[in-house]
């Protein structure tokens, strides 16, 4: 097939890939949206006696006038005597289940969508996919979804759906809309085998540290009552274990970064704009592993951290290579 035709295709297939992963979101969130509502312990049903209620305790308080408020003639609060209420959220529909998992088949669906798309405009180039701003997002918004998807297969994650589905749509339409640039040739310090082993390490770290961040925002979003949300112990383990898992290979990246820029442009380090806000990310990230291994952080402060750190990592992603210059510069902006 000729390269402008591969182009094409590969346009093609990323705007496949956004109508399939926002019809995945639809499939996550309609599940979410309906599915069993759970407290921050994970119970399906809380005891509320009078005397707590009187008492004014927070916890409790909160999560009876939040299952209240959700209750039905099928779910909703029932006296069991001495005083003591049992109030739970109502059942959900049989359906709620199913939309989620023919979401998780939609999601794999566009998953390979997106990796047609990289496939097809790496074969049209005679390169690796990833020469500019363009490409660098598409590729970033494979790996969120990669990492979700891969997670999902060995544990039941699909509250973070709906979010990283969405995340990776706005993403691709982002880069489509703001950065595209046709189908080329890069300039020579691009034109290297470091390429495949710098950015490919990024980007694989760079989709973990977004399901981490997606994790990070709904713990700061999870109520104290019941939610349909899971409980933010299981938001906060999510995180936590993907960052540990994407800290060193970001480490490695950075690494991988100065080698090549020796290659290139004779020295490891230059203080360049792209330089500094990755290695400001690593030190963020280090701040949370830190301060989780040594001074036992958890709960909103560790995600505070992890969300600072995610906001450093966003900045040297994207905004980087649009609000500042530098030798990374290069990669062309679309307009």
């Amino acid at each position: 097939m000729p390269a402008d035709q591969l182009a094409g295709l590969s346009d093609d297939l990323i705007l496949a890939t956004v109508l399939l992963y926002l019809a995945a979101m639809i499939g996550f969130a309609l599940e979410l949206a309906f599915g069993r509502a759970r407290t921050n312990s994970g119970a399906t049903s809380i005891t509320v006696t009078e005397a707590e209620v009187t008492e004014g305790v927070p916890a409790v308080a909160v999560a009876a006038k939040a299952a209240v408020a959700a209750g039905s003639a099928k779910g909703g609060p029932a006296e069991t005597g001495a005083g003591a209420v049992v109030v739970s959220p109502p059942e959900p529909p049989a359906w709620a289940p199913m939309a989620g998992r023919i979401a998780v088949v939609l999601g794999w669906l566009g998953w390979a969508a997106n990796l047609g798309s990289i496939v097809t405009r790496g074969l049209s180039v005679g390169r690796w996919p990833w020469g500019n701003m363009y490409e660098f997002v598409v590729a970033i918004c494979f790996a969120a979804v990669t990492a979700f998807l891969v997670t999902q297969l060995r544990a039941n994650v699909r509250f973070l759906g709906a979010f990283v589905m969405v995340t990776s749509a706005l993403g691709l339409g982002f880069a489509v809309i703001w950065l595209h640039v046709q189908a080329g040739p890069v300039v020579p310090a691009l034109n290297s085998y470091w390429i495949a082993i710098h950015v490919s390490a990024a980007v694989i770290a760079g989709g973990l540290f977004i399901v981490a961040g997606v994790s990070g925002i709904l713990y700061l979003l999870r109520g104290e009552g019941f939610s349909r949300l899971p409980t933010r112990d299981d938001l906060e383990r999510v995180a936590h274990r993907a960052i540990v898992l994407a800290f060193p290979i970001w480490t490695f990246a950075v690494i991988a970064g100065a080698l090549w820029a020796d290659k290139a442009w004779g020295r490891y380090w230059g203080w360049d704009p792209k330089e500094i806000w990755a290695f400001i990310t690593w030190i963020a990230y280090a701040a949370y592993l830190h301060a989780r291994a040594t001074a036992g952080w958890r709960g909103r402060a560790a995600t505070i951290v992890q969300l600072i750190a995610f906001a450093c990592l966003l900045f040297n992603l994207v905004g980087v290579n649009i609000f500042l210059g530098g030798l990374h510069s290069y990669a062309d902006v679309g307009g």
